[in-house]
C-alpha cells in the first residue's frame, strides 16, 4: 500500500505530518528521520484494531489483507 504524507515545518522547530487518507493520522519529530520513524508507527496505531472489542458470530470470519 502506498500512502501520501504531507509534511509541514513546525512553527516550534522540527516536523509535522498528516496521513490525509486516514482521518486524525498525524504526527512529528523533531528531525526528517525522526518523523519518518513516527509517520510508520502513527499509521500503523490508526489502523489497528483490538479484535477483542468486536463481537464476531461464530460463522464470521477475519481476513488480513496486504495491499
Amino acid at each position: 500500500m502506498k500512502l501520501k504524507v504531507i509534511i509541514h515545518l513546525a512553527e516550534e522547530g522540527g516536523f509535522w505530518a498528516k496521513v490525509p487518507a486516514i482521518q486524525g493520522c498525524a504526527t512529528q519529530g523533531d528531525t526528517i528521520e525522526e518523523l519518518l520513524t513516527n509517520i510508520y508507527e502513527a499509521v500503523e496505531a490508526c489502523l489497528s484494531i483490538d479484535l477483542e472489542q468486536i463481537e464476531l458470530a461464530e460463522t464470521d470470519k477475519i481476513l488480513e489483507l496486504a495491499v
